[in-house]
């Protein structure tokens, strides 16, 4: 069985200032998370606005990816779709582009019960061969994938790990009183990581790491060896930046740390539109004031 660890970042999809996949872009910043030390990588996640892509846009990605990262780490897509049909679809079609797992939301259209949540995942899981990770935000979807529904899909083998995003510290430990070691479970919040581990997440589905690959990378190591101390004067510096990942404008705050830390572009895809005003001079401060602890 399939079993991930480690730092997965949740890739930025990085564009062109008309809207357009920045192939170049996007294949340079997975390069520069794989030389940072991370574990794996999530392409198409809600991060790499996903939604606002079309089909072609996804398949470009997914193959530049797959031409950068060269097997050296997991390959992972996130996959966003409204109806079973279509989720079973792309499930398919991302497997035959190279993908090497998924990171499954649920309907994004639809605030499933736990019944339908259980149905969804379990067809997903037989609609294709790759392993899966539950990607759980109640507060964004409205759907939570709580310990006895997890429970449920424990009889499901091709599904692996859970991206555990619901706030709420305790629900690590309710899983595992639950489930045991059946699933992975990862951590889906920066600002929650340092805790997570302390409770014994195997892995996180970070967002900052995009801007800071091997200091994330670090504080996961410090923590899984049990270095809290070290552990948690890295925290406190990136904690601020950390915080930004909550955020309703994860995308643009990210990209614009990306945009500082290494040059990399900070536009993004209508609805979504570029920093501006205080907001902008907000986020700058904050992401400056970590670039200049961390030199220090």
């Amino acid at each position: 069985m399939t079993k991930w660890t480690g730092v997965f970042p949740a890739v930025t999809t990085k564009l062109t200032a008309d809207g357009a996949v920045d192939v170049a872009w996007t294949q340079k910043s997975i390069d520069r998370l794989i030389a940072g030390g991370v574990s794996g990588v999530i392409v198409l996640p809600m991060l790499g606005e996903n939604a606002s892509l079309s089909m072609t846009d996804r398949e470009t990605v997914i193959r530049a990816a797959r031409e950068v990262v060269a097997g050296r780490v997991p390959l992972l897509s996130g996959l966003a779709e409204v109806s079973a049909d279509s989720a079973a679809a792309s499930a398919r079609h991302y497997e035959k582009l190279g993908a090497e797992g998924l990171m499954a939301f649920p309907s994004i259209a639809y605030k499933s019960d736990p019944r339908e949540t259980i149905a969804w995942y379990k067809g997903l899981a037989a609609s294709c061969g790759l392993p899966i990770m539950i990607y759980n935000n109640p507060i964004a979807y409205g759907v939570d994938v709580t310990p006895p529904v997890l429970g449920a899909l424990a009889d499901t083998p091709s599904i692996v790990c859970i991206k555990e995003e619901s706030g709420d510290i305790r629900r690590v430990t309710d899983l595992y009183n639950a489930c045991g070691d059946r699933f992975s479970i990862f951590c889906g919040v920066d600002d929650l990581i340092l805790e997570s581990l302390a409770l014994g997440v195997t892995g996180w589905v970070s967002g900052m790491t995009n801007a800071w690959p091997a200091e994330c990378v670090r504080l996961f190591e410090l923590a899984r060896a049990n270095r809290y101390d070290e552990a948690r004067t890295l925290y406190r510096i990136l904690t601020p930046a950390f915080h930004l990942d909550t955020h309703v404008k994860l995308v643009q705050y990210i990209k614009m740390a990306e945009h500082l830390v290494y040059g990399a572009p900070e536009w993004v895809r209508a609805p979504r539109l570029p920093l501006e005003g205080a907001e902008r001079e907000m986020v700058v401060a904050i992401i400056e004031e970590t670039i200049r602890k961390l030199a220090g």
